[in-house]
């Protein structure tokens, strides 16, 4: 099955602001944005079923590309920070965030989860996909999930889970066997 992982576009929110799982609100560029979206899209499409983030962000994006039907599934959210939501990193002043920044993969966020929680959540996601009888899907998502589902197809090692993440607005495929 071919699947392609669509990053949502820009958001507004201050440069360095940890944002995860909070529903915030994209860039004014929006719309040049999602139209360079939707002529990547062209070629890829059609798809047998599309899903997004329940996020507005992705949600939009999924609607402006013509998919308002896209199916909704909350372990397409992004990494959830819990505490650190919409802080700045360096104005974080939890001492858990070193610890963070040195094994984000098995360090959660305070209140939030790890990566390894976050592969889990998406792993689920991907082997019920896996058993649908699709031949290509469309995922609006975020960049967290995007490393995921490139680490869960082995086309990148779980230490190198962020090097294929591409910019807001780009699209990864992935071919799950």
């Amino acid at each position: 099955m071919e699947v392609m992982l669509v990053r949502h576009t820009s958001v507004d929110v201050p440069p360095g602001t940890c944002y995860g799982q909070t529903d915030v609100p994209l860039r004014p560029s929006f719309p040049e944005e999602a139209e360079a979206v939707c002529r990547q899209l062209a070629g890829y499409a059609p798809f047998d079923r599309v899903y997004t983030s329940p996020l507005s962000r992705c949600v939009r994006l999924a609607e402006y590309s013509g998919y308002a039907d896209a199916m909704r599934d909350a372990r397409l959210l992004e990494l959830n920070f819990g505490a650190w939501e919409m802080q700045r990193y360096e104005e974080i002043r939890d001492p858990c965030l070193e610890a963070w920044y040195a094994d984000y993969l098995h360090v959660p966020a305070t209140g939030g989860e790890s990566f390894t929680d976050q592969l889990h959540r998406v792993s689920s996601f991907l082997d019920e996909l896996r058993r649908k009888p699709y031949h290509r899907v469309a995922l609006f998502t975020h960049g967290g999930v995007i490393a995921c589902a490139q680490v869960y197809a082995g086309a990148v090692p779980l230490e190198k889970a962020f090097s294929g993440v591409p910019s807001y607005g780009g699209i990864v495929p992935i071919l799950l066997r």
